[in-house]
């Protein structure tokens, strides 16, 4: 079975042209080599697939015949991917939530007293003191 095919049908890409996409931009591998969409694979292949910014880590188990359900992807693969890359996600999910881009309009009440709040110098408290 092609590679895209089959990242396709254990539900990792929506579309079977996402996977492909993924394929040509050197996003996925097979034992440690950058593969095309075209490459075949085999039971017992590992593949590694960055998505989303996470190195995902697959084993192959057995090759589906066609898109499969959610409840039953885990009998074709095993997702041996370490917990620090989705720690990684997680601290970078906590480090957007403060950031502010550029040009998004004026601060919101809650936000102006959040920046107040951090202008304050701890010297100006010590002086009061």
């Amino acid at each position: 079975m092609r590679v895209d095919k089959f990242l396709w049908c254990v539900r990792y890409f929506k579309t079977r042209s996402i996977a492909t996409d993924a394929c040509k931009q050197g996003k996925v591998r097979v034992n440690d080599a950058v593969v095309k969409p075209s490459r075949e694979v085999f039971p017992t292949d590992k593949l590694s697939v960055r998505k989303n910014q996470i190195n995902y880590q697959i084993e192959i188990l057995d090759l589906p015949p066609s898109r499969v359900g959610a409840k039953l992807v885990n009998i074709y693969i095993n997702d041996v991917t370490p917990k620090e890359e989705f720690e990684k996600l997680e601290l970078l999910k906590y480090s957007q939530d403060y950031y502010r881009k550029k040009g998004t309009g004026r601060p919101t009440k809650k936000d102006r007293r959040e920046l107040d709040d951090w202008f304050e110098s701890p010297e100006g408290e010590d002086e009061q003191n």
